[in-house]
């Protein structure tokens, strides 16, 4: 059965930095799009970036670019974001998902497997 787990959340201060991993496993997950959402209390889940497995084009939502980075390891099954100069309104829930590449990569219905989530707390 396919499975992605995300680690690397945790507690940070404004203007810190975290990485977070997202490890697939189960299936294979080439051809795929593998993306990040985020989900704060009583808001709807939203996307934050996403890169395509094998050709490594990236995409980002406008309030994280230049500060986010979205990577992968194909050979290990693993998607990375680097989350830079974070803030305390991003303080969320930090989801993982994987999409058929052809599918829109913004929204979160676009998306068939989901990770449990790792919470990332940032204070002011």
């Amino acid at each position: 059965q396919a499975q992605l787990a995300e680690s690397g959340g945790g507690l940070v201060q404004a203007g810190g930095s975290l990485r977070l991993s997202c490890a697939a496993s189960g299936r294979t997950f080439s051809n795929r799009r593998m993306g990040w959402f985020r989900q704060a209390p009583g808001k709807e889940r939203e996307f934050v970036a996403a890169v395509n497995w094998s050709g490594g084009l990236t995409y980002y939502a406008d309030s994280v670019k230049g500060r986010f980075t979205i990577s992968r390891d194909s050979a290990k099954n693993t998607v990375f974001l680097q989350m830079n100069n974070l803030q305390p309104e991003e303080t969320a829930v930090y989801y993982c998902a994987s999409q058929d590449s052809g599918r829109s990569y913004i929204g979160a219905l676009e998306y068939d497997y989901w990770g449990q989530g790792t919470q990332v707390t940032v204070s002011s």
